[in-house]
């Protein structure tokens, strides 16, 4: 049972689902609990399910003939169930939900998805939506969060630059005590990653320094902030804010780099086998209206700043748009992936 009071459902008993799909889902719930079945409308979502199920249960208490299956993925697995699905081998979800925006602009360059305006959509800035096919929901700032009472504050990397120069000092402190996504498992983390590969002329030397400290390259976002917070790790570097935000500890500081900080907007898609399309979009538009926009921001999934804001120019956000399809490119991500791996001696392996 979620701190929600919905009942998780084991995933080994939920009749119906294939081996491959119990290895890939991470867990599922009915909304409300008794009502789990296949007629439900199903959401395959990289969110964690304790932060986005007090928004769903707001849309289904104000749509109360509407019943949900929400299905948490890791992002990679997801978007090859999407991908399945676009193609007929794997049964259609009715909403996808994604943080790997890169993998959604894939799958809606691959007509896996369906068309839909209205007013709530077309409000959105073109950076947020594509091909009124894809939109971008959320507002999640990458963020570098350290562990307040093993850090001095001094040591409190505002930059980039001064989480270099943590990296380059002589002394064993931070060896082995840095933190980030291992973007092989991760598709967030690989898109983080990407995204810094274009924005930052620290990249390369981002990478020599994890490389020096021996940095932890692992899985997942509720992993990390585990770790930072009992001390395994000192910093963790590129780290989704509204998930760390979201955890009550005064173990854990959060900084928004003040040379820039990556915003990413979580991508919803209706895909063009939905069973229930229609259902789909009254979701949607509650979503991006103002009270679902609302209920985002308290649950910290849209965020303008953590703590002192940043300047407008330090904002970058992720834009949904088709010049993403490059992160995606096998040949690419392949070299990409090379050059990070030689970086990390240890990696673990969801969003």
């Amino acid at each position: 049972m979620t701190r929600f009071g919905i009942h998780l459902l084991s995933l080994a008993v939920v009749a119906g689902l294939s081996l491959t799909e119990v290895a890939a889902q991470e867990a599922i719930v009915g909304i409300p609990p008794e009502s789990l079945n296949s007629r439900n409308m199903t959401i395959r979502s990289t969110t964690d399910i304790d932060i986005l199920l007090p928004i769903l249960e707001v849309f289904v208490a104000t749509n109360p003939t509407i019943s949900l299956r929400y299905e948490q993925w890791g992002s990679n697995a997801l978007y090859a169930n999407s991908l399945a699905a676009c193609s007929g081998d794997a049964t259609s979800a009715d909403v996808v939900f994604s943080s790997g925006v890169h993998q959604m602009i894939d799958l809606v360059n691959r007509a896996c998805a369906s068309p839909y305006l209205s007013a709530e959509t077309a409000a959105l800035p073109p950076s947020r939506r594509w091909r009124d096919e894809l939109w971008g929901i959320t507002k999640e700032p990458a963020v570098i969060i350290y562990n307040t009472e093993l850090v001095p504050e001094a040591d409190a990397p505002r930059t980039r630059f001064q989480l270099l120069d943590l990296m380059r000092r002589p002394n064993a402190m931070y060896q082995g005590k840095i933190a980030t996504y291992d973007i092989e498992a991760s598709g967030l983390g690989y898109l983080f990653a990407f995204m810094d590969s274009l924005e930052a002329t620290t990249f390369g030397a981002l990478l020599e320094g994890f490389a020096r400290t021996g940095a932890v390259a692992t899985c997942c976002s509720s992993e990390i902030i585990k770790g930072v917070a009992k001390g395994e790790y000192l910093i963790a570097y590129n780290v989704l804010g509204s998930y760390a935000g979201g955890v009550s500890s005064d173990e854990i500081g959060i900084i928004q780099p003040e040379d820039y900080t990556l915003f990413l907007s979580r991508s919803f898609m209706v895909p063009k086998g939905a069973a229930r399309k229609t259902e789909a979009r009254l979701l949607l538009d509650f979503l991006l209206s103002a009270q679902g926009q609302y209920l985002l921001r308290a649950e910290g999934l849209v965020s303008d700043g953590i703590n002192s804001p940043l300047s407008e120019s330090a904002r970058r956000p992720i834009p949904i748009e088709p010049t993403l399809l490059v992160a995606s490119d096998q040949h690419r991500r392949s070299l990409f992936i090379d050059l990070w791996r030689s970086a990390f001696a240890r990696t673990a392996n969801s969003e």
